[in-house]
């Protein structure tokens, strides 16, 4: 900044406290605050683990509860992964409170994604597992238990997310309506 005489005031100094507001550079402000951003598909995405249990050629299905709109659907049985937690783990936790029963787990056989029309996002952990016992339990979010070859299964009766890895196995594909 230049002073009435011409010269630079406070020369090498960016003109005193004005310096700042006069340089080029930008300043260094404090952070606003931001509207969080949407966080990414795979953040948003329900990761879920599901237990393929094979028992004299067939496999264990369970169906859900009534009500919601995935009410009275057969499903792989299995659930959410909590956090921090492997699907290995959850699969097991899962086992044991859905059906009473202790497991194992093995491999993982597969993982899909499926979108469903409501804005549920999954990831399912297809896990092969062994139980410890056949005497089964149902718990709270199992309404029915069936023992049940691939060829019987009718697709239109399962959660979409399951059908593609049961057609793998050989399920029927769902009738047209």
């Amino acid at each position: 900044m230049l002073g009435r005489s011409g010269r630079e005031l406070n020369p090498g100094r960016g003109a005193g406290i004005l310096g700042p507001l006069l340089r080029s550079e930008p300043m260094e402000t404090e952070p606003r605050p931001t509207t969080p951003s949407a966080p990414p598909a795979a953040a948003r995405r329900l990761r879920v683990a599901a237990a393929v249990i094979w028992n004299e050629g067939r496999l264990l299905m369970t169906r859900r509860p009534p009500g919601g709109p995935r009410g009275l659907m057969w499903e792989f049985p299995g659930g959410k992964v909590e956090s921090g937690e492997t699907p290995e783990r959850a699969i097991v936790r899962e086992l044991h409170e859905e059906l009473g029963v202790d497991a194992t787990a093995h491999e993982v056989l597969a993982v899909e994604t499926h979108d469903y029309p409501d804005g549920l996002e999954v990831e399912i952990v297809f896990l092969r597992c062994a139980l410890a016992a056949l005497l089964l339990r149902p718990g709270q979010g199992v309404h029915e238990i069936r023992w049940s070859a691939p060829a019987e299964i009718d697709l239109a009766e399962v959660l979409a997310g399951d059908r593609d890895f049961l057609t793998g196995l050989g399920a029927r594909p769902a009738a047209a309506p």
